[in-house]
């Protein structure tokens, strides 16, 4: 060892002090330290302040040279470092050092945040996230077992006595950065799974769903049925309404289950998969508002040309839109025509 000390020292002034750094924590590592520990060791190292931060739990812990816990305002942060564990960035570690960083700094913090990843993998359920699909699916499959249910929600994080509550998703936006957002009170868990993202947790907010994210949310519960209703759910998503709850479907939910065969069928459906792009826009936007005025808001136009185009709309679908019963037809026949454009047939 001490050669290759030698050896490095030659090609470069700061190896010797890199290589102990490594030895430290391997060290540290070997007698099995907890997160406090850590910070401890690194603090006294760096002879500055050192603080670690778990996104998933939002605990910080930062401690003085000295050993003692620092509750104080930070001073300015010198280096930083992202944890990962399995690619996800589950934290960060950092150093509070007035004046410039130390030659050793972003080395001691490059190990630190590899031990912090390996402890919080080590004493805890994975703060990670995205969780294999094949324990997901366990999980949501209505062909498991109560027992084998239960221990992949356990191998997961979820309690026993938690009701679980099911989202299906389409989003560009990555899932554990979708999952932290939706659900920031842990656990969640996410995966793809079949089509679609899935995200497991035990309280969701809906308004905190981004643009461009389509999402069904199944019921508090069982979560094979949640599953279900999520995906359900989320054939009704659409760009006026892209977060859908499945109890709020209530009897529209029952259009799902109406045989692709029957709904193409259906005099209604046809006429409305025929209109053109605005004119559907329009039927949306008013089958939506249930109103003239707020129709025409949400498109941008004049209430006047709103209701031109829905008398015309009216005459080639042989539907009075204006009359109650006219609109309800609308919206079923708007709705059936969606779903079955949306599975592809």
């Amino acid at each position: 060892m001490e050669a290759l000390v030698a050896r490095l020292s030659h090609l470069d002034p700061d190896a010797e002090g890199v290589l102990r750094v490594v030895m430290f924590y391997d060290t540290l590592m070997r007698r099995r330290v907890d997160l406090p520990a850590l910070a401890r060791a690194s603090a006294g190292l760096a002879g500055c302040v050192a603080a670690i931060r778990l996104h998933g739990t939002g605990r910080t812990i930062r401690v003085s040279p000295d050993g003692g816990a620092v509750t104080g305002e930070p001073l300015p942060v010198s280096t930083t470092m992202p944890v990962t564990l399995d690619d996800e960035e589950i934290g960060s570690v950092w150093l509070e050092r007035a004046g410039e960083p130390g030659t050793l700094d972003e080395a001691l913090l490059d190990r630190l945040a590899i031990a912090v990843a390996t402890v919080v993998e080590r004493y805890s359920p994975a703060r990670t996230t995205m969780a294999d699909p094949a324990l997901v699916e366990l999980v949501v499959s209505a062909a498991t077992d109560d027992a084998a249910r239960n221990r992949a929600l356990r191998l997961l994080g979820f309690g026993a006595d938690v009701p679980i509550r099911v989202v299906a998703v389409r989003s560009s936006l990555p899932l554990d950065q979708l999952g932290g957002l939706v659900c920031p009170a842990r656990p969640v868990k996410a995966a793809p799974l079949a089509d679609v993202g899935i995200i497991l947790a035990a309280s969701v907010d809906p308004a905190r769903f981004p643009d461009g994210v389509c999402a069904g949310i199944g019921a508090a519960g069982s979560p094979d049925r949640s599953w279900q209703e999520a995906r359900t759910a989320l054939r009704f998503t659409t760009a006026r309404r892209p977060v859908v709850h499945f109890a709020e479907l209530g009897a529209l939910a029952l259009l799902a289950q109406v045989p692709a065969e029957t709904v193409r069928d259906n005099a209604d459906v046809t006429a409305v998969g025929a209109l053109a792009p605005d004119d559907l826009s329009t039927l949306d936007a008013y089958c939506t508002t249930g109103s003239l005025r707020r129709a025409a808001d949400l498109l941008h136009l004049h209430h006047s040309s709103v209701s031109r185009r829905l008398e015309q709309i009216g005459k080639v679908l042989g539907i009075e839109l204006t009359e109650p019963a006219g609109l309800v037809r609308a919206q079923v026949a708007l709705t059936a025509w969606r779903l079955c454009a949306e599975a592809g047939h």
